[in-house]
């Protein structure tokens, strides 16, 4: 084959209701010079048996309790026995056949250590989440224009960059945020590639989305990405709030969902409780700061 071998690495946990679409999906791909590297943390719901079906390169097992998602990033990196990286979670499902091609390719140019794809929305997607992918991943992503961004969902890294240096074992959220503001700072560029879609969403209850703020927000500060003002109730919380509701709000007008408008509020009034504790945490947590 002429096409350069593609590593793509799947992280898998009781997903198999999306697997039924996601593994098709795969197989359907136009670029076939490919191998599947799965990290299963103790699936119960026949995913298991739906991921050794694909016939993967490698199908690695682990206890719940051991998922770190560093740890397991830099595992299947290490297996891969490709450049060319690939990582596709179990319940990201590719939106047609050229799904991987672009991702692949982008990453030929030496000049990029990391990719990542476009994500669209289930469509059972609530609105406050819908918003998000809105304005991360929709034509006028607002995600464009934003300090740094990254989502490992559907993404891509260059295995000889990550031998420099691999993820983070420490931190159990923004791990990704966190290696991918490295490459920056190494001078490797990190491209979004549109044309690569997949569907993927999460309808997160009130405190669901509270607890996965908190804990990027741990992570964030651990690495050093805040500043003194992110310590602020006011700037933070308060103001954070009203511009959070002034997007949804907006979204929702828009898309004729007004009347997701309160549960979004109290998404979002979570999330920014959540985010200001977070901070505080990550920072009593860092190496320089800690008593």
């Amino acid at each position: 084959m002429n096409e350069p071998l593609v590593s793509i690495i799947m992280r898998s946990f009781n997903e198999g209701w999306a697997l039924r679409e996601t593994l098709p999906a795969l197989a359907a791909q136009d670029y076939r010079h490919w191998e599947l590297i799965v990290i299963d943390s103790g699936s119960t719901d026949g995913s298991q048996e739906l991921l050794r079906s694909a016939n993967p390169r490698h199908f690695v097992q682990i206890m719940p309790q051991e998922y770190n998602p560093g740890r397991v990033i830099n595992r299947g990196m290490s297996l891969a026995s490709a450049e060319t990286c690939l990582f596709l979670n179990a319940d990201a499902t590719p939106q047609g056949p050229n799904w991987l091609r672009p991702l692949a390719g982008a990453l030929q140019d030496p000049r990029v250590a990391a990719v990542f794809g476009r994500q669209i929305p289930r469509p059972d997607c609530e609105a406050v989440f819908a918003c998000d992918y809105e304005r991360c991943f929709g034509p006028n992503r607002e995600s464009a224009n934003w300090e740094h961004f990254f989502s490992m969902v559907n993404s891509g890294l260059r295995k000889d960059i990550w031998a420099r240096r691999g993820f983070l074992e420490t931190l159990q959220y923004a791990e990704d945020d966190e290696y991918t503001r490295w490459c920056k700072a190494q001078g490797c560029e990190v491209r979004y590639v549109p044309e690569s879609v997949v569907m993927h969403s999460h309808n997160y209850t009130p405190a669901q989305a509270r607890k996965r703020s908190f804990g990027d927000a741990v992570a964030l500060a651990q690495a050093g990405s805040t500043q003194a003002a992110d310590l602020s109730w006011l700037r933070t919380v308060a103001l954070g709030w009203l511009r959070d509701m002034g997007h949804d709000a907006r979204f929702c007008l828009s898309h004729g969902r007004l009347g997701e408008l309160p549960h979004a509020a109290r998404v979002r009034w979570c999330q920014r409780c959540g985010k200001l504790a977070g901070f505080k945490q990550g920072l009593l947590e860092r190496p320089d700061t800690a008593r």
